[in-house]
């Protein structure tokens, strides 16, 4: 964990998908909507649009040197992120995929005793409801920051200015908890915030103990 030196942490902020939970089934299934509503958009089979994403995608990190996410490679498409986004509510069925693990809701309570817990995520209120439901992490956090709120995507420095001026700790204070460097955790380290990067559960399990130790 990058810390913040002597300051002590007050919040903290997760991401949501394979930070608080892993699941490659349910990724699977997030991508193959993303295909099938682009592919529908641009009158084109889906495996003819699935090599398309891979390949703008592809393109996208070696201009940037930094990874996309999945609604900026729609969007440099054509694809209108409002109407993807009310695809997905639509399409995706968490409850079909993903399990309560007891591990997690027992860390985050443990950790809401402590901090302000917090989620920003690029995912839309509706499916983050219903999966924050099936992982039985409702009234866990203080508040949850989701694309939808101003339809802007992370990264994006504003917007994470607005989200530390809302939470209302100096950037020191809040730890940011993500599973991609570039998405979720650049741009909080370069605003001072320490940052976490955990990609699985066991990472995200040994959190508890390494704040305890700084």
């Amino acid at each position: 964990m990058q810390s913040a030196g002597a300051v002590a942490i007050r919040a903290i902020v997760f991401d949501l998908d394979g930070t608080l939970y892993v699941s490659p089934e349910f990724a699977a299934v997030i991508q193959e909507a993303a295909v099938i509503y682009m592919a529908a958009l641009k009158g084109m089979e889906r495996d003819e649009m699935r090599a398309m994403m891979a390949a703008t995608r592809a393109r996208m990190t070696e201009e940037s040197g930094l990874q996309p996410t999945l609604s900026a490679v729609c969007t440099e498409l054509g694809g209108n992120i409002i109407d993807l986004h009310g695809f997905f509510s639509k399409y995706l069925k968490p409850e079909e995929c993903l399990v309560r693990d007891d591990r997690v809701v027992t860390l985050l309570e443990r950790l809401r005793s402590r901090y302000g817990l917090y989620v920003y995520t690029n995912n839309n209120h509706s499916v983050t409801t219903r999966i924050i439901d099936c992982l039985g992490l409702d009234n866990i956090f203080s508040a949850v920051f989701a694309i939808d709120d101003l339809w802007i995507g992370k990264p994006d420095e504003a917007r994470l200015d607005q989200i530390l001026k809302t939470i209302g700790h100096a950037p020191g204070e809040v730890l940011f908890v993500g599973d991609r460097f570039d998405v979720d955790l650049r741009l909080p380290e370069q605003k001072g915030c320490p940052i976490y990067l955990s990609q699985s559960v066991d990472q995200l399990l040994r959190l508890d103990a390494l704040l305890n130790s700084n």
